[in-house]
């Protein structure tokens, strides 16, 4: 009971369907907040690894510089 992979026309058929519900002034609004929720959610899952990263980082050249 497959549907089988989405090709071009069903992606058209969904995009006019958004076109419908939400309207040509809205499109871009609802992209752009889109855009924004992805690049947080992107942010957020590789922030924790960045900001793990910068601590190991910062407590190596710590105990690299010794006082003279």
């Amino acid at each position: 009971m497959g549907f089988g992979p989405i090709g071009l026309p069903q992606i058209l058929i969904i995009l006019l369907i958004v076109l419908l519900i939400f309207g040509a002034k809205r499109l871009p609004e609802i992209g752009s907040s889109l855009g924004k929720g992805i690049r947080s959610f992107k942010s957020s899952v590789t922030g924790e690894e960045e900001s793990n990263q910068t601590t190991v980082k910062s407590e190596t050249s710590d105990s690299n510089t010794e006082p003279k």
